[in-house]
C-alpha cells in the first residue's frame, strides 16, 4: 500500500503583540527615566562597598575637589530662603526672578558677589563656567554662612535639621577635606555623611 505523504505548510509567528510589548517597555523606560545633569564639579569619588541612599530632601552637599569647595541644596523653598539670608548678611540684592532662578540651580562654586552673574546664566553654560569655588577663609569663609543659613531656612521651612553630606574627590588633599570638616565642626555638626562610589566586595 503507497504511503500517504502529507504536505506540511511552514508555521508563521504573528510578531505584532511581542513588537507591542518591546515598544511599551522603551516608552515606559524612556518616560520614568532621568537625564544625568553635568555636575559644575565633577569629581572622582572613593570606593567603598556600603550602599546607603542619600535622603532626597533636607539636604546639603559640599563637593571638594581641584582645591574648590562647591554648594548644593535640596529644595526649592529652602535655597530660596538661604539665598535671602546670604544677600541680607552681604549686602548684595537678589530680585524675585534671581531666587526663582536659583531655586532650580544645582551646585555651584563662586563667591556670593559672583552668585548672580551664574544665576543670569543659561543651565547648560552654568556647568562650562569657570568657577573659583566658594571662599573657606579664615578671613572669607562664606562656605560657612552658607551652611549656617541653609540650617536656619530648613529649620524654619520644614521643621528638620539640616543633614549634610561631604562629596569629595579621591585624589584631593585631606587637608583640603579637613577644612571642611572643620568647619561643620565649628557649627557643632559632628554627624555628616561621605559620598563614595559603590564597588565589589572583596572576597
Amino acid at each position: 500500500m503507497a504511503k500517504i505523504v502529507i504536505k506540511k505548510n511552514a508555521g508563521s509567528t504573528d510578531m505584532t503583540a511581542m513588537c507591542d510589548v518591546a515598544f511599551l517597555l522603551l516608552t515606559f523606560f524612556v518616560m520614568t527615566s532621568t537625564a544625568k545633569i553635568p555636575e559644575a564639579l565633577p569629581v572622582d569619588t572613593p570606593a567603598s562597598t556600603v550602599q546607603t541612599k542619600l535622603p532626597e530632601t533636607d539636604l546639603a552637599t559640599l563637593t571638594v575637589g581641584k582645591g574648590k569647595v562647591f554648594f548644593d541644596l535640596k529644595g526649592r523653598a529652602i535655597r530660596k530662603k538661604t539665598l535671602q539670608l546670604m544677600g541680607e548678611k552681604y549686602g548684595v540684592a537678589f530680585s524675585e526672578e534671581d531666587k526663582e532662578k536659583f531655586a532650580l540651580m544645582d551646585d555651584f562654586g563662586v563667591p556670593i558677589e559672583s552668585l548672580k552673574q551664574i544665576i543670569d546664566l543659561k543651565a547648560a553654560d552654568r556647568s562650562k563656567a569657570n568657577q573659583p569655588g566658594i571662599p573657606v577663609d579664615s578671613l572669607d569663609n562664606q562656605l560657612q554662612d552658607w551652611v549656617r543659613n541653609a540650617r536656619l531656612a530648613n529649620i524654619e521651612i520644614n521643621d528638620k535639621e539640616l543633614q549634610i553630606a561631604i562629596k569629595g574627590d579621591a585624589k584631593e588633599e585631606y587637608p583640603a577635606i579637613r577644612k571642611v570638616m572643620d568647619i561643620l565642626q565649628n557649627q557643632k555638626i559632628n554627624s555628616f555623611s561621605l559620598v563614595t562610589g559603590l564597588r565589589g566586595k572583596d572576597f
